[in-house]
C-alpha cells in the first residue's frame, strides 16, 4: 500500500472537489444542448446578490466586424486582431447603438455619436467611448463577465485592458 499525503491531489478538499464536479457537468450540459443560452452564446451565471456574476461565451469570431446579442444586451467586436464586449446602449442616453456594416462604424440612431469598431469616440454629442465588458479568452473562447463594466471616463486603465489579444 502506497503511502502518501493527501494534500497535493486536486480533489483533496470539498471546495475543489465541487468546482471540478461542476466543471464537468458544465462540460455534460453544453455537450448535451442543454446549456442556458443567449442568442449566440453560453449564460453561465453564479452567486447571489451583489456578488452575482453573469459570464456569457462566445466564440472568438472568424473574421473582423461585429456581432449584436440582445438577449445579453452586448456587442461582440472582433478588430484588428483584438476581441471586445460592449454594452449595446449609447453611453450618451441609453439608446441601442447601430453597427454600421459598410462603415465599420457604431453608430446612436437617437444624437447621431459615432465609435470606431473598438468603441472610441470619433463624434457626436456622447462625451466617451462605449461602455466594455471585462472578456478573457479560454481557448477558442471569449468570455464576456457583465458584472464588470468599465467606462472610459471612470476607469481608463480598466477601460483599455476590457480585450482580447489574439
Amino acid at each position: 500500500m502506497n503511502n502518501h499525503d493527501c494534500n497535493d491531489c486536486p480533489l483533496a478538499n470539498r471546495r475543489n472537489f465541487i468546482g471540478e464536479a461542476a466543471r464537468v457537468m458544465s462540460g455534460v450540459m453544453l455537450a448535451a444542448g442543454l446549456w442556458p443560452r443567449s442568442a449566440h452564446g453560453f449564460v453561465i451565471g453564479y452567486g447571489s446578490g451583489t456578488a452575482h456574476r453573469e459570464l456569457v461565451v462566445y466564440p472568438i469570431p472568424a473574421s473582423d466586424g461585429a456581432m449584436i446579442d440582445r438577449d445579453a444586451q452586448l456587442i461582440l467586436v472582433r478588430y484588428q486582431e483584438s476581441v471586445f464586449a460592449f454594452a449595446r446602449t449609447c453611453p450618451h442616453q441609453n439608446t441601442a447603438l447601430r453597427w454600421r456594416e459598410n462603415e465599420m462604424r457604431f453608430r446612436c440612431p437617437k444624437h447621431d455619436s459615432r465609435y470606431q469598431p473598438d468603441g472610441r469616440f470619433i463624434d457626436g454629442r456622447a462625451t466617451r467611448g462605449m461602455d466594455r465588458f471585462a472578456v478573457s479568452r479560454e481557448g477558442g473562447n471569449v468570455v464576456v463577465d457583465t458584472s464588470r463594466l468599465f467606462k472610459e471616463d471612470d476607469d481608463p486603465a480598466g477601460w483599455e485592458a476590457a480585450r482580447v489579444d489574439l
